[in-house]
């Protein structure tokens, strides 16, 4: 992997750049060159550049960004865990969902459904929290994304 990458033209604009890759359980759903990646954690966000310290992270349930020159590639990741070594970030979550795919109306079905089921244990108040956290997020970012 090259840690730099040359824009062309005139001026040659040379920057250092990350390998970001995405693996789900089914897939490696990307693998890219990028310049900037912000991901959710489980208690915040997290932005990584070229140079980051090493670093390994729980996800949350949120909008992966990762910025590429002057475009951004927006996702919502399902939790996991990231990995920054060198300059690779490494994203293991169960779901990379590009934001344009993403249903907010399924997203509400399912956080209705989950709300309107008893938990009378707390291993199910806990599956019932994780869906209600999931759908609520893949809402919000449907909603940017309109």
């Amino acid at each position: 992997m090259a840690d730099t990458v040359n824009h062309g033209g005139d001026v040659k604009l040379a920057e250092k750049i990350l390998e970001c890759v995405v693996v789900t359980p089914e897939e490696t759903a990307l693998e890219t060159p990028t310049t900037f990646v912000a991901l959710p954690l489980f208690d915040g966000e997290i932005g990584i550049a070229p140079g980051h310290s090493p670093l390994i992270g729980r996800l949350g349930y949120g909008e992966m960004r990762i910025t590429q020159g002057d475009s951004v590639r927006r996702y919502y990741v399902d939790g996991g865990f990231v990995q920054v070594a060198g300059n690779i970030v490494s994203v293991l979550t169960g779901r990379a969902i590009p934001l344009e795919k993403l249903d907010a109306q399924a997203a509400r079905d399912q956080l209705t459904e989950a709300l309107s089921k008893p938990a009378k244990s707390p291993e199910l108040m806990a599956a019932r929290d994780r869906v209600v956290a999931q759908s609520r997020a893949q809402i919000r970012l449907a909603s940017r994304a309109k």
